[in-house]
C-alpha cells in the first residue's frame, strides 16, 4: 500500500497528464488557425514554467523561500546566448548552461544554506541583485541592452530536425524538456532521499535529531532547483533571440514565486499551470492597460485570501481520494483471490 507521499505525487502526475493533453490541444487549435503568436506565448509560459519549478522545488517540498531564482535563470540565458552566437549548437549550448548554472548553484547554495528563514530570503534576494548589476555594467555582456543576433537554429535530434523558427517545432520541443525536467525531480522526490528533502520543510530539527544531515540535502535541493532554472533560461534566447539583464532582476523571480502560489506549491505541476495561467493573463489584461500588474497582484492575494493552497492544491484532494479508493479496492480484489 502506498503512503500519502505516494498518492500525492500520483496525483500530482495524473493532473499533469491532463494538463498536457490540454496544452497539446490548445496549440493544434493555434497552429491549424495559423496563429503563432499564441504558441510563442504558451513556449515562453513553459520557459518560466521551469522557473517556478526550481522555486517549487525550493518553496514547496524544502521550505525555503528563494527570492533570487532568477539569478540561475538569467545564467542560463547569457551562458547559452554567448555560446549561440560563436557556434550555433543546441546541444553545446544546453550543455554550457547546465554547467554554468551548476558551479553557480554550488556556490550561492555555500552562502545562502548558512542561514535560515527571512535570511535565506534576503540572501537569495541579495545573491541576484548583485550579480544582475555586475551584468548591467558590464559592456561585454551588452550592459543594459543586452544581448542580441542569436541564430535560428536547426537543432538535430538524430531521428529528427527541429527548427527553432518554427513556432509548433519549438513549442514541442520546450513541452519535452520540461516534461522531462518535471519527471526527473518527480522521480528524485519519491525516492528515500527525496522524503529526507520533504521532511526538511515538516521538521528540520526532528530530521537532525533521527540522525539525518540537514546540510547535505538542502543543499542538493538548492543545486538541483538551480539547474533547473539554468536549463530553462538555456531555452529562452532560442525562443525571444536576445537576454537582458532583466530577467536576473526581483521582478523575474517575484513573478515565479507568484506563479507557485497560485498554481499550488508542493505539487511540482501547479507551477507549471500557474506559469502558463499568469503568463496568458498579463498578456491578455496588458492588451487592454498598461496597470495589468494591479490585476496580477489582486489575483495574488485572492490565492492567498481564499485558495491557501492554491488552485491546483485545491483541485488535488478529490484526485487523491479516488486514487485511494481505486488502491482499497484493487487490494480488497487480490485478497479475496488470494483466499480462494
Amino acid at each position: 500500500m502506498h503512503d500519502r507521499l505516494d498518492i500525492s505525487m500520483k496525483a500530482n502526475h495524473l493532473i499533469g497528464a491532463v494538463m498536457a493533453v490540454a496544452v497539446l490541444a490548445a496549440a493544434g487549435a493555434f497552429a491549424a488557425t495559423g496563429n503563432s503568436f499564441w504558441i510563442r506565448l504558451a513556449t515562453e509560459a513553459l520557459i518560466l514554467g521551469g522557473l517556478a519549478l526550481s522555486v517549487d522545488i525550493l518553496l514547496g517540498y524544502t521550505g525555503l523561500l528563494s527570492l533570487g531564482q532568477a539569478l540561475y535563470f538569467g545564467v542560463g540565458a547569457y551562458v547559452s546566448t554567448l555560446i549561440l552566437r560563436d557556434t550555433p549548437s543546441f546541444w553545446l549550448a544546453m550543455g554550457g548552461a547546465v554547467l554554468a548554472s551548476l558551479l553557480a548553484g554550488v556556490i550561492g547554495g555555500l552562502i545562502a544554506n548558512r542561514v535560515r528563514g527571512v535570511y535565506f530570503a534576503l540572501i537569495t534576494f541579495g545573491l541576484a541583485q548583485v550579480m544582475a548589476n555586475i551584468v548591467y555594467n558590464t559592456r561585454a555582456l551588452g550592459a543594459s541592452d543586452g544581448l542580441i543576433g542569436v541564430p535560428v537554429l536547426e537543432i538535430d535530434l538524430g531521428l529528427t530536425t527541429v527548427d527553432a523558427g518554427n513556432p509548433l517545432q519549438f513549442f514541442l520541443l520546450t513541452l519535452v524538456v520540461i516534461v522531462l525536467l518535471y519527471a526527473a525531480i518527480g522521480y528524485l522526490l519519491s525516492t528515500p532521499f527525496g522524503r529526507v528533502i520533504q521532511a526538511l520543510k515538516a521538521n528540520e530539527k526532528r530530521v537532525g535529531y533521527l540522525g539525518y544531515s540537514v546540510w547535505a540535502p538542502r543543499m542538493v535541493a538548492y543545486v538541483i532547483a538551480a539547474l533547473v532554472a539554468g536549463i530553462a533560461g538555456a531555452l529562452y534566447p532560442m525562443l525571444r533571440g536576445f537576454v537582458s539583464p532583466e530577467l536576473m532582476f526581483f521582478a523575474a523571480s517575484g513573478n515565479a514565486v507568484v506563479m507557485v502560489i497560485v498554481g499550488g506549491a508542493g505539487t511540482l505541476v501547479g507551477a507549471l499551470f500557474g506559469a502558463m495561467l499568469i503568463t496568458f493573463l498579463k498578456s491578455f489584461i496588458g492588451s487592454l492597460t498598461e496597470h495589468h500588474h494591479i490585476f496580477i497582484g489582486l489575483i495574488f492575494m485572492a490565492s492567498i485570501l481564499f485558495l491557501p493552497r492554491g488552485i491546483i492544491g485545491s483541485v488535488k484532494p478529490p484526485v487523491e481520494r479516488a486514487l485511494r479508493r481505486r488502491e482499497a479496492r484493487a487490494e480488497a480484489a487480490a485478497a479475496k483471490g488470494a483466499l480462494r
